[in-house]
């Protein structure tokens, strides 16, 4: 195990670095992760209006396994993660599929900020829950400079009540434990739409998921409960009250301002 550091971004870096020294690997290619991160591609390339020429920058992508899939049907797609062992991971993949407009950076998206690099599209999957407070509210800002005017962001995270996540702590606390860090908390989908509303976005909200995605957690090999999960998800996250208990929430913002 790496030495502990003392800020929330080191201890996040300590836990993904052994994450991605080959159990994420085996853990994403298995069929239901699989089968969502299929799933996950095809809304992001809907709801955030991607095509042919899009230029488009995921941030903490971890190992590239959507990028990957968004890949072809984009114009380039752009990783960036603190992680080394995860941007190797997703260099090495894309050179075995033969994916040539995909490329990921061991970096934070506040560098190409720096360097005056304009996307169509910025993805935050799974990535907005780890950021503390502070970081949180300067996100809007920081992303809307990445972004050329209309551009859009697409972000995937946890709610905070999600009744799956309940359960989860009631029933398998070392699962969860297993794949969660101490520092994540899940997001409140009307305050996270706030927060980027004041940045300068255009923002809505909409519930991605009850039970498919936490179904491709626990039996990862076992894609039929994930395929009846999403066929459920389909009417559980519209029913008046009990969606506000879904799991996850998606995030689309589009920018109303220059940068």
């Amino acid at each position: 195990m790496r030495e502990v550091q003392a800020t929330v971004s080191g201890r996040e870096l300590n836990y993904y670095e052994d994450f991605y020294s080959g159990e994420a690997q085996r853990h994403f290619a298995k069929p239901a992760v699989v089968a969502f991160r299929r799933h996950l591609a095809g809304r992001i390339l809907t709801a955030a209006q991607l095509g042919p020429d899009s230029r488009v920058l995921s941030v903490g992508c971890g190992v590239g396994d959507t990028e990957l899939l968004l890949a072809p049907h984009i114009g380039e797609i752009t990783g960036v993660d603190l992680s080394p062992c995860a941007i190797e991971q997703a260099n090495r993949d894309a050179g075995a599929r033969g994916i040539h407009n995909a490329r990921f950076h061991v970096a934070a998206w506040q560098d190409f900020a720096a360097a005056g690099s304009r996307f169509d599209a910025v993805l935050a999957i799974f990535f907005l829950h780890h950021l503390d407070a502070r970081d949180l509210e300067q996100a809007p800002a920081q992303l809307r400079s990445l972004l050329a005017p209309g551009g859009r962001v697409y972000a995937l995270d946890p709610s905070a009540r999600r009744l799956s996540g309940a359960v989860g702590r009631l029933i398998i606390p070392k699962l969860m434990a297993k794949y969660q860090t101490k520092d994540e908390r899940p997001l409140d989908p009307a305050a996270l739409a706030e927060i980027f509303t004041h940045g300068g976005f255009n923002t809505k909200t909409c519930w991605y998921d009850f039970v498919s995605t936490p179904l491709a957690g626990l039996f990862p090999s076992v894609p039929l409960l994930y395929r009846a999960g999403r066929i459920a998800d389909e009417a559980l996250t519209r029913i008046p009250l009990l969606r506000a208990l879904s799991s996850n929430f998606e995030l689309l913002a589009v920018s109303n301002r220059r940068p």
